[in-house]
């Protein structure tokens, strides 16, 4: 035999042993997994988390610490490397204040929304307390802390159903928080029951509809508008979408507009128009939302 043949086959011998050491390593790793879960003990995988899966972990970290707006100048830094230029960080810096805003913005808009749906929910909860036969001063007290619709004035009107205060008007002031306006047709219903001795429940049947009514009103509203949205965001990403495309086809747009003067206007007039493209979407769209 050649000393080629004797090399191979200590090559395929050392491959072979390898192999069945792994083989026989992941078998008993399996078993000794198998038998931590089947005897209650610890989870399936109590090695080291993969690099891949410890990467994903920090990226998911990283995202979830930085808020939106800061990813304008992170953008804005990378185009800077690339165009090798200062004005991309500029326009990130200045976007930052936008998109707090605009973040800000949608956070308050799901707190509304959330606090129209408490709202709703208490006077659900309250009129069906009022028909198992509760006193509408007790029935309150059971509704608010089942349904939080009361927000931060729940204290004050607590205490003003439970010592004989004035509960419309402490309803009238919890009305004051963002959302919550239907409080206001809440202190009329019990105004109306306590000074007439109308039924509360039958006037509170009534608000829920006229709430729900309007909530739905507004989610129709909202779909109706998504594709005036959609359009606007589209628009927003086709200037990134030229770029793209003018880098792929070999020239180097950054260069151009970074660079030249007739870069420099055309980027200047395109950010100005762009701007103005999105504000006048977004105008149309809150006043269509205003008007319903």
């Amino acid at each position: 035999m050649t000393v080629t043949g004797e090399l191979s086959t200590g090559v395929a011998l050392v491959c072979l042993g390898a192999a069945a050491w792994l083989a026989g390593s992941g078998w008993h790793a399996g078993a000794r997994r198998a038998r931590l879960v089947l005897a209650g003990g610890a989870t399936a995988g109590t090695g080291p988390p993969p690099p891949g899966r410890r990467l994903t972990d920090v990226v998911l970290r990283v995202r979830g610490g930085l808020r939106p707006e800061w990813w304008a100048p992170a953008a804005g830094l990378v185009l800077a490397v690339l165009g090798d230029s200062v004005l991309p960080v500029v326009a990130g810096a200045a976007g930052v204040p936008l998109l707090r805003r605009t973040r800000l913005a949608g956070r308050a808009s799901r707190a509304r929304e959330r606090a129209q749906d408490a709202v709703i929910a208490l006077c659900g909860a309250l009129a069906g307390e009022v028909r198992a036969g509760r006193q509408p001063g007790e029935a309150l007290l059971c509704a608010a802390h089942d349904s939080g619709g009361l927000g931060d004035g729940q204290a004050a009107v607590l205490a003003a159903a439970r010592f004989g205060g004035d509960v419309p008007g402490a309803l009238t002031a919890a009305a004051r928080r963002p959302g919550a306006e239907g409080l206001r047709g809440l202190a009329a219903c019990w105004r109306v029951a306590a000074d007439q001795g109308a039924g509360l429940a039958a006037g509170l049947d009534r608000l829920e509809g006229a709430l729900r009514a309007e909530r739905d009103q507004r989610a129709d509203l909202r779909a109706q508008l998504a594709g005036a949205r959609a359009t606007a965001v589209m628009l927003a990403g086709l200037p990134v979408f030229g770029l793209l495309l003018g880098a792929a086809l070999g020239s180097d747009p950054l260069h151009v507009l970074l660079h030249t003067g007739a870069g420099l206007g055309c980027l200047l007039a395109g950010g100005v128009l762009e701007g103005l493209g999105v504000w006048w979407v977004t105008r149309i769209v809150r006043k269509a939302e205003a008007a319903s």
